[in-house]
């Protein structure tokens, strides 16, 4: 479709917006790219305000929500719904609401909930005209409408009939469809089955047209069942395979289900009954764990009872009666209620439970007789006549025949006589001859006799018969053959896409190629000539030009263009052209196809160029900047598919570059050209670059607050002092150790942090917190030397790396900083005097140093910075050092430390020293754990 062909072209909000409106509209076409969709959409979806996001977040769950319902997930999609529901509650999006009702409806029926699907069906049409929807409330209302029918017909036609005129103009397809569905399935409980057919087929065309599958797949089962009250069973059988056809792809369990028992009992009336108990067993076992709730698992039931009548098994017959009628009080559905008792009644015959099966016929038929509902009266009155034919019971009051199965069979008759198009089937006739013979009127039962025959040979064609066996024969050879066609259906994508790969990958060789050849040019002018050259050798191009924006920014011209062999006359357009899709390229910086039919007229024709068919606009990008437009146009129609386009777009890209270097060196050779002439000046401007450079380098290593260095300056540098640390250490051991010069000098990681720092900026604000964080930098520079780290960490936090340190000193210099910043007040900027205090936390590197790479210098910052939570916590204004023991084993060692201090300290991997007088963790790894607990206060 349209929408599909235009979403590739389309970027940012209105790529977003169309594939929404796409996903609701495959949702039952293609519910697979549906979700395809939303998925591939979610990540973008923050490119849009708020309240569109929010809107399209809960459209998508829509669609997710339908394609689970439809995969009989039902709890997951009413979570779904309801979270739609939700989200357009709040943003009073009612058309939003109508929707998220109508799928909850939905669900609700499936789940045997008839009063949750009737109120869900009146919420949406009561959202729907609040949105002032008329399409949406003519659907839910028709709908509703439907939903009433197998309630009571009677109450629906008197509810409903008025509100609907199949011959208003401007009625919308899709209402349209559902309102012939409502007056059809009406006439097919009313037994009117001439009628209904056409209606439910007009309702089939529509659902197949507005994308509704699981409904068309019903309609078509349904009109068959039309075809069946008609005992036009050949007609039946189209439609049952149809709808079976239609069903089976999706796997879909209600669609499949209702199309395979749909078919079992077209199959049944034919007399296939072991075809049919197939299909009716495989819909059973697709219905039965998912939907035993809904009204289709009820169709299934009363179909199971008829093929046990069928076969005699009588007791099996009366518990699918039983199990139907059960249904069918909960779902307050007419049909079964009186289908189940008739069928419960044939049973009890059957048993020799005469009484029972009475009283149970009586009441089918009196309910068939309260719902209008014909086919449901002859079946009863069937039924009751062959119980006073084989029971000895008390004769009807008012009896109108010779006996009281004559009084039934007439009755029947009769009533069968009424309805249009409806076709007395063969075993009714049967019956009444049978009567007619064993009162002896032998002339009424031969010519009866003679009527049964023609019935049973119009239903029971040769035609339908080898229809029905080849129905049976086709499903038994499907079965067979899926797993086969499964795998030749993999065996050919895999082969496709390996052709497909084999391309792709070839063109792209080609393309990089051709793209070198093009980037290399620093002439415009052969820029064109190249793109010329490998656009006519990749693309089906009767036309080819380039337009470049010019200085002025408001217009266009043609710098290159060629049609059919001979250059284009000149041309410049503006930009604010609405006509020029050039000029649109470039506004709205997209790829645009353009496809003209034959007949089309196209008034924007550049005069003395040709007609074309196809049209392609690519923009000539860089990084944001639009530098102007490629066209190449076609005589052909369809010319450009996503291969061309592909190929297309990668020549602009190519070209873009390459004239923006040409542009570049243009510009530079015209520079370089001036600037000969004053060579001096040349020197003096790149000694100022090469100055600006330097400082602006300067000042991305510094911390323009402090003046100390930033934690990217100490990316930069501290590998290079790891790594001389540790060829100290290797020196000595390839040395032997007698060699060493003493102790050897380590890297001392400190993390210092300023106590109760923000209390500074609540308290006297942040200027003065800045000078807090100035004169602490002005100690630290006291305690350490200049070949130290110092680093502004971030916030009050500080890092130092104090370089060829004796570990044993290392303690020294904690106390030192932590004098230094106690025992002096800060001087705020209006002369106030501030006591404050730090924390600081430090280690070694090497940590192990018997095994000195077995740890890494971010671990032990790590360790530092632990060291400086534990000062922290244990009462502020100290140090803490953590170190290793000659025992330590570096394996899991690093988690141990940082998540559970209190283990590697009970172990004796570690040990910590620290100046506070009563330290948290003193005590013991117990002790820790408690004082933890308690949030570290001793």
């Amino acid at each position: 479709m349209l929408w599909e062909t235009e979403l590739p072209s389309l970027r940012g909000a209105a790529r977003l917006h169309l594939a929404v409106r796409l996903a609701w509209h495959l949702r039952q076409r293609s519910p697979q790219r549906a979700a395809a969709l939303a998925a591939e959409m979610a990540p973008l979806l923050a490119l849009l305000p708020d309240r569109a996001r929010r809107a399209a977040e809960a459209r998508f769950a829509l669609v997710e929500g339908e394609r689970l319902w439809l995969d009989a997930r039902l709890d997951d999609a009413d979570a779904l719904a309801g979270q739609a529901l939700a989200a357009f509650d709040a943003m009073d999006d009612a058309c939003g609401r109508a929707d998220a009702h109508w799928l909850r409806a939905w669900i609700a029926g499936d789940r045997g909930d008839t009063a949750g699907a009737e109120a869900g069906l009146a919420a949406a049409a009561a959202d729907a005209r609040a949105a002032g929807d008329a399409v949406r409330t003519d659907v839910f209302d028709a709908a509703a409408a439907l939903a009433a029918v197998f309630r009571d017909l009677n109450h629906a036609n008197g509810q409903w009939d008025r509100r609907f005129d199949l011959d208003a103009a401007g009625l919308h397809p899709a209402a349209a469809g559902w309102i012939h569905d409502f007056f059809g399935t009406a006439a097919f409980q009313a037994s009117d089955f001439g009628r209904a057919a056409p209606l439910l087929t007009r309702a089939f065309h529509a659902a197949m047209d507005s994308g509704q599958l699981r409904r068309a797949t019903n309609l078509a089962t349904n009109i068959g069942n039309a075809f069946i009250g008609l005992n036009a069973h050949h007609a039946a059988l189209e439609w049952m395979q149809r709808g079976l056809d239609l069903a089976r792809p999706t796997g879909w369990p209600m669609c499949v289900g209702l199309g395979l028992m749909q078919s079992a009992e077209t199959l049944r009336q034919l007399g296939q009954r072991e075809a049919a108990v197939g299909l009716l067993g495989e819909a059973l076992a697709v219905l039965a764990p998912v939907l035993p709730q809904s009204r289709g698992y009820a169709i299934a039931l009363e179909y199971q009872g008829d093929l046990a009548l069928d076969a005699g098994d009588y007791e099996r017959a009366l518990d699918s009666f039983r199990q139907l009628e059960e249904r069918g009080d909960t779902l307050c559905q007419a049909d079964f209620r009186s289908g189940a008792r008739r069928g419960q009644a044939h049973a009890l015959s059957h048993l020799g439970r005469p009484q029972e099966a009475l009283a149970a016929a009586d009441a089918a038929l009196a309910l068939a007789r309260g719902y209008g509902d014909a086919g449901n009266q002859i079946a009863a009155l069937k039924v009751l006549a062959e119980i006073h034919a084989r029971h000895q019971l008390p004769a009807p009051a008012a009896m109108s025949g010779a006996s009281p199965a004559l009084h039934y069979l007439q009755q029947a008759l009769d009533l069968a006589a009424s309805i249009e198009g409806y076709a007395v089937p063969g075993d009714l006739l049967d019956a009444v001859a049978r009567e007619h013979a064993g009162d002896g009127d032998y002339a009424r039962a031969y010519e009866t006799a003679l009527r049964a025959s023609a019935a049973r040979e119009q239903t029971h064609s040769q035609e339908a018969t080898n229809r029905a066996i080849a129905m049976q024969v086709q499903y038994q050879t499907e079965r067979a053959e899926t797993e086969g066609a499964h795998h030749r259906e993999l065996a050919a994508a895999e082969a496709q896409r390996a052709e497909v790969l084999l391309q792709t990958s070839a063109t792209l060789e080609h393309l990089s190629a051709i793209g070198q050849e093009i980037t290399t040019h620093l002439d415009a002018a052969a820029v064109f000539r190249a793109l010329d050259r490998h656009v006519h050798g990749l693309l089906d191009a009767t036309h080819f030009s380039v337009f470049m924006i010019e200085p002025d920014g408001r217009s266009m011209r043609c710098v290159f263009g060629v049609e059919d062999g001979l250059p284009l006359p000149p041309l410049k357009l503006k930009l604010s052209d609405t006509q020029a899709n050039s000029a649109r390229c470039v506004r709205e910086r997209r790829e645009i196809l353009v496809e003209i039919d034959e007949d089309d007229h196209t008034p924007n024709l550049i005069p003395g160029t040709l007609q074309p068919r196809s049209l392609l606009f690519a923009p000539l990008l860089i990084g944001e900047r639009v530098m102007g437009v490629m066209t190449v146009q076609s005589l052909a129609p369809r010319a450009y598919g996503e291969r061309e386009r592909l190929i297309f777009r990668t020549l602009c890209a190519y070209g873009a570059i390459a004239l923006d270097n040409a542009d570049a060196y243009r510009q530079v050779a015209a520079t370089l050209k001036a600037l000969r002439t004053t060579q001096a000046q040349l020197v003096e401007k790149n000694l100022e670059l090469e100055e600006a450079y330097k400082a602006l380098e300067d000042v991305s290593l510094t911390d323009q607050l402090t003046g100390l260095r930033n934690r990217r300056f100490f990316l930069q540098h501290v590998d290079a002092d790891v790594g001389l640390s540790l060829r100290s250490y290797d020196e000595p051991m390839r040395a032997g150790a007698a060699d060493r010069d003493g102790p050897p000098r380590d890297l001392v990681f400190f993390m210092v942090d300023i106590d109760h720092f923000k209390e500074v900026n609540d308290q006297y604000g942040h200027a003065s917190g800045d000078a807090v964080l100035v004169q602490m930098q002005e100690r630290l520079r006291e305690v350490f030397r200049e070949s130290d780290y110092l680093i502004r960490w971030g916030g009050e936090e500080f890092l130092v790396l104090a370089r060829a340190t004796y570990r044993d000193d290392a303690k020294l210099v904690a106390e030192r900083i932590r004098s230094a910043v106690a025992n002096r007040d800060f001087t705020l900027p209006d002369g106030t005097r501030l006591k404050k205090t730090c924390s600081i936390g430090f280690a070694c590197f090497p940590f192990l140093q018997s095994q000195p790479r077995a740890v890494s210098w971010s671990e032990v910052v790590e360790f530092a910075d632990q060291g400086l939570y534990l000062a922290k916590r244990s009462g502020r204004n100290g140090w803490a050092a953590i170190y290793s023991t000659p025992d330590t084993q570096p394996e899991g060692l690093v988690p141990r430390l940082i998540h559970h201090f209190e283990d590697a300290l009970a172990v004796g991997e570690i040990r910590l020293v620290t100046n506070l007088e009563s330290p948290a963790i003193a005590a013991g790894p117990k002790k820790r754990r408690l004082v933890l607990q308690a949030g570290l206060k001793a």
